[in-house]
């Protein structure tokens, strides 16, 4: 195979890999936003803007924005002089966080449909990445986009398998949610994921570790939470 037939072929993955994505979390568009606002995430969402260490006036950019359950903690951060931008792929999950920022009458928060390894953006304070790099298919390359994007903070909100003494008990059901909750065309697809669960675990962790790995390399003061007994977590650091 040539070098311009490999480069198309990559490209056809990429596209059908991107449609999937998009047809996948658009389908369940209420449930995933259900999950992203339950009792308690919130938790996880403020800890993840308050890591950016924002100021008033500051510019935000969210990768993997969703339904938008992070805007509210991120806008409150840099008040109605700042500047708050949504990243994300599916349409759908965009169409619900433009309903939370009119319900809110922002005029200073935006969302796009955009791909996160590939932002419209050129300089921002800070990149949030919130359970996005496990589904990126450069994840250690995108980190580093992000990094190149700002002097101030990248954060990384993730759900991983736990290390916590309780929480590893739960490492097969979390994988069974992970694979459950991945891309999938159908939902026996989605079920023989769940099944596969250790599969679908192993892949987010080195996916998250590679992010983890990349944003390490490029900031100093980093800081580093966990919740839900190991499962979620915030990686943050300033650019060097």
């Amino acid at each position: 195979m040539s070098d311009s037939e490999r480069r198309i072929e990559d490209s056809g993955e990429r596209d059908h890999d991107e449609r999937s994505v998009q047809q996948f979390y658009g389908r369940y568009a209420d449930l995933y936003d259900a999950i992203a606002t339950a009792p308690g995430v919130a938790t996880w969402r403020r800890a993840a803007a308050d890591a950016l260490d924002l100021e008033q006036g500051d510019t935000v950019v969210e990768m993997g924005c969703g339904t938008g359950a992070n805007l509210p903690f991120l806008r409150e951060r840099v008040g109605s002089e700042g500047r708050v931008l949504g990243i994300d792929l599916t349409r759908p999950l965009l169409v619900s966080a433009r309903s939370r920022i009119d319900r809110h009458g922002w005029s200073n928060v935006a969302v796009a449909q955009a791909d996160a390894t590939a932002p419209p953006v050129a300089q921002a304070d800070a990149v949030l990445g919130s359970f996005v790099v496990g589904m990126l298919p450069d994840p250690a390359g995108a980190v580093a986009d992000w990094c190149a994007l700002t002097d101030g903070r990248v954060a990384l909100l993730d759900g991983t398998s736990s290390s916590h003494p309780i929480g590893a008990l739960a490492n097969p059901l979390f994988g069974a949610f992970v694979g459950a909750g991945a891309p999938a065309d159908s939902l026996g697809d989605s079920l023989r994921q769940a099944l596969a669960s250790t599969v679908a675990r192993t892949d987010l962790d080195r996916s998250v570790a590679a992010a983890r790995e990349s944003l390490v390399e490029r900031t100093t003061d980093r800081r580093y939470e966990e919740f839900a007994l190991g499962f979620v977590s915030v990686l943050s650091g300033s650019v060097k």
